[in-house]
């Protein structure tokens, strides 16, 4: 695991109280540099996975490295590695925005000289402004959204994770996020995050993994994909792979051994 920054090993998560796993035997890589996407649709899996990434929920079966660190048995170390902007925004609406981004700096021992001229460059590139010095309260979601990216970034972490991190944000403030996104990336760090904008995913990413009902589809490089089919887009390739496995599971239940299709085959 050299050069990989976060490594998952037959990860598994059920809930208590439910017979059925919400993620299930996941294994996968992102390595240093890497821009990756994660892609399901509603209920496959990704903010589970990814709250058991950040180490914001117990996994059930399996093993998470981040930087060589175990989530499981090292938290602290992994944790320190990780910048984490959630679907669901976990601010303290009563700090102004500054007090939050000092609330940040001070968990990951970060020095005034380093969180000052990080924060200088955040705030202007989002245009915030006096209203840093406003109450989170008083935010709409999309200022709350550009107060968790510069949270998340304060402390330069080598693994860089967003949950759905477009939603709500201008088109000005979307294109800054995706060219961070791809200068964290340049600078030997990894982004990894999930989206329904494929469009985007398909512009932006190096690698991508598809989850649907707990289990990984697929994962690859964008060329590895595309190689499957030149005339498909991501979009296609998506609703494909994704249908296949409600076909397979639909014959399954039916008791017939296979289900025969001909496109993007395993």
């Amino acid at each position: 695991m050299s050069n990989s920054i976060l490594t998952i090993n037959n990860l598994s998560k059920k809930y208590r109280g439910n017979e059925s796993y919400s993620v299930k035997d996941l294994s996968f890589e992102v390595k240093e540099g890497e821009l990756y996407a994660f892609l399901g649709p509603n209920g496959a899996g990704k903010s589970t996975t990814i709250k058991c990434i950040t180490g914001a929920l117990p996994y059930t079966e399996g093993d998470i490295y981040v930087c060589g660190h175990n989530m499981h048995d090292n938290p602290v170390e992994a944790k320190k590695n990780i910048g984490y902007v959630p679907d669901n925004h976990f601010l303290y609406e009563g700090m102004t925005a500054n007090e939050y981004i000092d609330f940040m700096a001070d968990i990951y021992g970060v020095g005034v000289n380093d969180r000052n001229e990080r924060r200088k460059k955040y705030v202007e590139l989002f245009s915030l402004g006096d209203a840093v010095n406003k109450p989170l309260s008083s935010f709409s979601h999309g200022m709350k959204q550009k107060v968790c990216v510069i949270g998340a970034l304060i402390h330069n972490p080598k693994l860089w994770i967003l949950d759905e991190p477009l939603t709500g944000l201008d088109p000005m403030s979307a294109y800054n996020l995706k060219e961070l996104m791809k200068e964290h990336c340049k600078e030997g760090n990894s982004v990894f995050f999930s989206s329904h904008i494929i469009e985007v995913v398909e512009k932006l990413c190096d690698k991508v993994a598809i989850i649907d009902k707990g289990k990984l589809l697929v994962s690859g490089s964008m060329e590895e994909i595309r190689a499957k089919d030149d005339d498909h887009s991501l979009e296609d390739f998506f609703i494909s792979v994704t249908q296949k496995e409600k076909e397979t599971e639909k014959v399954a239940s039916l008791g017939i051994d296979e289900v025969k299709t001909d496109e993007f085959s395993e």
